[in-house]
């Protein structure tokens, strides 16, 4: 158990965010399949999965999204692999994805859906006040997809691969790109946060820094 201990924190201090990776070095295609899935197999709230991953290989379309990324400018020339996550922009219990996911993926009886709609509304609702606005629905879809980035940041770490999150973009710029070349549905999904993965061209200039536990944690 200490062993494991261990290796979970190793993981962790070797993660850093690159800003450039070795162009050279690619992940293997297992590898990368194991880090998607970490991914697919993240939680979510409701257990709705209100994501969906673009992974980025063609070098016209990185370059296309280079002048509207700001903080992608050295990983979409040397990454790997490049993905943009997408969230969904309606996640109501009408809607036709909620209805799709609840019968075809969960397979609820009709009794269930009954009670996972009327569940599932009074919490965007009455809790967390997601009507207000379609951005607030969509700002706590974006939440989710937070999860799956950071479970694969962490399996990358894992097997020896780099990985940098990128929020520096132009999201609406970004999103007709992506529209334009067929990959996005602007009605059903939007832009949420970018991932590069590759091997580090350089060591880390600066030990990791990380502010105390004891000023993080408090015990209640």
């Amino acid at each position: 158990m200490t062993n494991k201990r261990q290796q979970l924190l190793d993981t962790f201090n070797y993660r850093f965010a690159s800003k450039r990776f070795d162009p050279n070095k690619k992940i293997d295609d297992k590898d990368f399949e194991t880090i998607l899935e970490t991914g697919r197999l993240s939680p979510s709230s409701l257990g709705l999965e209100p994501w969906k991953f673009l992974v980025v290989q063609d070098p016209e379309l990185r370059q296309a999204l280079k002048p509207i990324s700001w903080g992608a400018q050295g990983q979409l020339d040397t990454a790997s692999h490049f993905v943009i996550l997408l969230a969904r922009k309606n996640v109501r219990p009408e809607s036709p994805y909620f209805q799709y996911h609840v019968r075809e993926i969960r397979h609820m009886s009709e009794e269930m859906v009954s009670a996972m709609v009327e569940k599932t509304a009074n919490f965007q609702r009455d809790n967390l006040h997601l009507y207000e606005s379609d951005r607030a629905l969509w700002d706590w879809a974006s939440k989710q997809t937070y999860i799956p980035l950071g479970n694969m940041m962490t399996a990358a770490a894992f097997l020896g691969i780099d990985s940098c999150p990128i929020e520096g973009f132009q999201y609406e710029d970004v999103a007709k790109v992506l529209a334009d070349k067929g990959y996005l549905d602007t009605d059903e999904f939007w832009p949420s946060v970018m991932v590069a993965f590759g091997y580090r061209d350089a060591e880390p200039k600066h030990a990791k820094t990380r502010r105390p536990a004891e000023d993080v944690v408090q015990w209640i």
